[in-house]
């Protein structure tokens, strides 16, 4: 309800239709905008320039940052490609997070352990991720395979066995005259000595 001082008239201004703005995109633009600052959230050096700028200590800009938690939810967080933007965006409602990201050192901080997230991440996921045996199971042999009987101690027995003794047919046989003994030497001159001593004791004898 208004009222017109000079002609004294009342106007009625309740149900007169309110201007609601609209996007004339469907808010195409301001989709891609939002996510845009959204995810360079993720980079530890441009929440430093915030801080260093002076952007945390304007209250609509909090409250902006407060608007944009909208992004957890289930239907827009499909669209993030930097997860880590949703990390920072939940530290800065913080107010002890913004003072201190305007410190070099602490932005330095922030970003070394998000190198180091990045580094180990994949090994630490597999390790949740990945099925472990149960240890009851690891300890117990295979079902498949039966356990193995145990040995009787080993015994030694000693038995006598009889000498073998090389018979003649046994023996190998040597060919006659397998070395050519060398005339001159000594062992052909025994050879016919004994052969004379032979002939001598035959004579004797007949």
């Amino acid at each position: 309800m208004t009222s017109n001082k000079e002609s004294g008239e009342i106007l009625d201004t309740s149900s007169s239709p309110r201007n609601i703005y609209k996007d004339p995109d469907d808010g195409r633009q301001r989709f891609l905008l939002e996510l845009e600052f959204v995810q360079c959230l993720a980079n530890p050096t441009y929440i430093h320039y915030l801080a260093q700028n002076r952007y945390f200590e304007d209250e609509a800009f909090i409250g902006y940052l407060k608007y944009l938690q909208y992004w957890q939810r289930p239907e827009y967080i499909k669209f993030i490609m930097y997860p880590h933007c949703l990390f920072f965006l939940g530290l800065l409602q913080n107010v002890n997070f913004r003072n201190a990201m305007a410190h070099p050192g602490n932005k330095e901080l922030a970003h070394r352990q998000q190198f180091y997230f990045w580094k180990n991440y994949r090994n630490n996921r597999l390790k949740h991720i990945l099925p472990r045996p149960l240890p009851e199971a690891a300890a117990a042999p295979p079902a498949s395979v039966p356990p193995a009987p145990p040995m009787p101690p080993a015994t030694i027995a000693v038995t006598a066995t009889p000498a073998t003794v090389a018979t003649p047919a046994s023996a190998p046989v040597i060919p006659p005259m397998q070395f050519a003994i060398p005339a001159g030497s000594t062992l052909a001159k025994n050879d016919m000595r004994s052969s004379s001593i032979d002939r001598r004791k035959r004579k004797k004898e007949v």
